[in-house]
């Protein structure tokens, strides 16, 4: 059965963050993701992992000055040595709450950027993080974006992700593959979780076409989770989407699945 991580970051909004561990524990959770714990220290963090029963599943390296419009480092040519810096200020939350994927994220490409340039420094910075975070056992995550949500990112595709995957050689580096904008872009979930299941190390939800809860819009969630789950994979699904309510209220999609949550899933 499908394992999900609540993604605090959009989820339990209703709570302080530090307390949306155990609003998700409550409600049947046995993982979490979300965006960014860099505001609190990690061993804070983990000890609400721990409070609460939870395995920590992902976060993302330091984005730059995401108040400022930044949507990552690792595309942009002259950022090198803050890429590098934002990979050691993530590996300590990574250690202290035994996370074992990353997710680091291209940037928004600049207007009339030399997208070549960005394509050699992307692929530079992710073999400079796979190098710092594979002897911790980390695995690096790429994600395609919609560019409806975020208008100049640099990566969309699912193939182009795969193909920089394979550009840069490293096992610990897979695609980080979101349904919700990968229906957006490019329809096909099918086929296309066919195809690359092998190359994905994390997969995400959200209603299409709004990203509120998976139990409508235009993609069957309930058929695909018995696809993913025959296809064999054994990886989290995080439930990236802003409820249209509270979000316990919401989560009549999760009842299914409640009761197989685990917390030593890989």
């Amino acid at each position: 059965m499908p394992q999900f991580a609540a993604n605090l970051s959009l989820m339990y909004t209703e709570h302080d963050f530090l307390d949306r561990f155990a609003a998700a524990a409550a409600d049947g959770f046995r993982a979490v993701e979300f965006l960014f714990p860099y505001d609190h220290a990690p061993q804070t963090i983990a000890q609400r992992l721990r409070d609460n029963g939870l395995r920590q599943a992902l976060f993302n390296l330091p984005p730059g000055d995401w108040a400022a419009g930044e949507r990552g480092l690792a595309a942009l040519p002259g950022r090198e040595a803050e890429f590098a810096a934002s990979v050691q200020q993530a590996l300590p939350y990574a250690l202290a709450t035994g996370c074992r994927r990353l997710h680091v994220m291209a940037g928004i490409a600049p207007a009339g950027a030399d997208r070549a340039a960005m394509h050699r420094t992307y692929v530079a910075n992710l073999r400079h993080a796979v190098e710092q975070l594979a002897p911790h056992g980390i695995t690096v995550l790429i994600e395609p974006i919609n560019t409806r949500d975020m208008p100049g990112y640099f990566l969309h595709f699912q193939q182009q992700a795969h193909d920089i995957v394979a550009e840069v050689g490293h096992p610990n580096l897979k695609v980080q593959m979101d349904l919700y904008h990968c229906q957006i872009m490019e329809g096909d979930l099918w086929t296309r979780l066919q195809r690359h299941i092998g190359g994905v190390g994390h997969l995400q939800i959200g209603g299409v076409p709004h990203r509120h809860e998976p139990d409508s819009g235009e993609v069957n969630y309930p058929w695909l989770f018995a696809q993913i789950d025959a296809l064999g994979y054994q990886g989290d699904i995080g439930c990236e989407y802003r409820p249209r309510q509270g979000t316990s209220a919401g989560l009549g999609w999760f009842a299914p699945y409640r009761d197989v949550q685990s917390c030593d899933h890989a």
